[in-house]
């Protein structure tokens, strides 16, 4: 009886720790994302190439989690780019360049987040783009700094904050306000540059999502040697209702500084066909308005269409096709990703892409 009781209780001992480790958790993922892509630029010539993130941008991340109890809870994550075609970091010298952050969270108070995330207004935009913001379709083909507009007049080429922030930190929302849902971010410029991203940040994002309606909001002010004492204003409103033969999407962005304006609007629908297809439409619109320095831009807009269908072989694995067609007006030279530099200016832009993306 000894000999049982002393083994109960090791085996106690041993169990107590284990159970606490099992509390915490921490999680390997990623995308791996190839396809073959084709782009077509006025004056220039077209270019074929292998491509890395047409449906999704390709990552390695670490995500985890220990329940502190009481309904708090530590969270972490970690990602890092991937240039899948070639195996290089999509980052460049920034190894964690999409996501490193770590937060406490409690299920009743919301979450307090350290580190390099998502601005509020990207949060919002990217949710109502069919394509999420990649590939010869995405959103992101009509906000680039190559333009002479607002966005290149407070970033010139060096990292923005239309996408991400760094040394931010953010508050978001608790899940349980009955479909509220939003964040606070502030993130320091820590007396840096804008050639090294360190931009001081204000952001909000609130909405309302509930059976097939989501409406929202968000709003960004940036800073940096670049602005002076002006800021870069960044804002978004937008909405979605899903009807089930199809899902409808709107949204209006609106760049600001000083002289200079950009607004965006985006119209899309999302499709199901049977139960493994989605096709997608988008249309997207780029207004810019007012003069930077002594340049009127308010005749360089450009308008993009996108078509895309996805085939899920599996809840993992899944076919893609996209195609984008880009119109310019005045001097503008919006581009289809993957193409050759140097659109004629006022020209257009198309591209095809098709590829396997597998999630792990």
């Amino acid at each position: 009886m000894k000999k049982i009781a002393c083994m109960l209780s090791l085996a106690g001992t041993i169990a107590t720790p284990m159970a606490a480790w099992a509390q915490s958790s921490v999680t390997v993922y990623g995308i791996m994302d190839l396809a073959a892509r084709y782009v077509a630029n006025d004056g220039v010539g077209s270019v074929t190439s292998l491509i890395s993130g047409g449906n999704a941008t390709s990552r390695l991340g670490l995500r985890g989690s220990e329940d502190l109890g009481g309904g708090l809870s530590a969270r972490f994550q970690l990602e890092h780019g991937i240039s899948a075609d070639t195996g290089t970091p999509a980052g460049g010298n920034t190894f964690w360049d999409r996501l490193a952050w770590v937060s406490l969270a409690s299920n009743s108070l919301g979450e307090l987040r350290l580190g390099r995330d998502y601005v509020p207004t990207y949060t919002n935009w990217v949710r109502f783009d069919p394509f999420s913001n990649v590939g010869v379709a995405g959103v992101g083909n009509m906000l680039p700094a190559s333009q002479v507009g607002p966005i290149r007049s407070a970033f010139a080429s060096n990292p923005n904050t239309l996408v991400r922030s760094n040394n931010a930190v953010q508050y978001l929302l608790p899940a349980n306000l009955g479909g509220i849902e939003g964040g606070l971010m502030v993130a320091a410029g820590e007396g840096g540059t804008a050639a090294n991203g360190q931009h001081k940040l204000l952001g909000l994002r609130l909405g309302y999502a509930t059976g097939a309606w989501v409406v929202s909001g968000a709003y960004d002010e940036t800073k940096n040697e670049l602005t002076g004492n002006e800021s870069f204003k960044d804002g978004i409103i937008a909405g979605s209702y899903d009807f089930g033969v199809v899902k409808l999407n709107a949204a209006w962005r609106r760049f600001d500084f000083l002289d200079s304006k950009q607004t965006n609007i985006l119209l899309a629908a999302i499709l199901p066909v049977g139960a493994a297809g989605q096709l997608k439409v988008s249309y997207q619109k780029a207004d810019l308005s007012g003069r930077v320095r002594t340049t009127n831009v308010a005749d360089n807009d450009g308008a993009q269409l996108g078509l895309g269908y996805v085939h899920n072989l599996s809840k993992r694995t899944a076919l893609y096709a996209s195609y984008s067609r880009i119109n310019n007006d005045g001097v503008a030279t919006f581009v289809v990703p993957g193409g050759a530099s140097g659109l004629t200016a006022g020209g257009n832009s198309w591209g095809v892409e098709s590829g396997v993306r597998h999630i792990f």
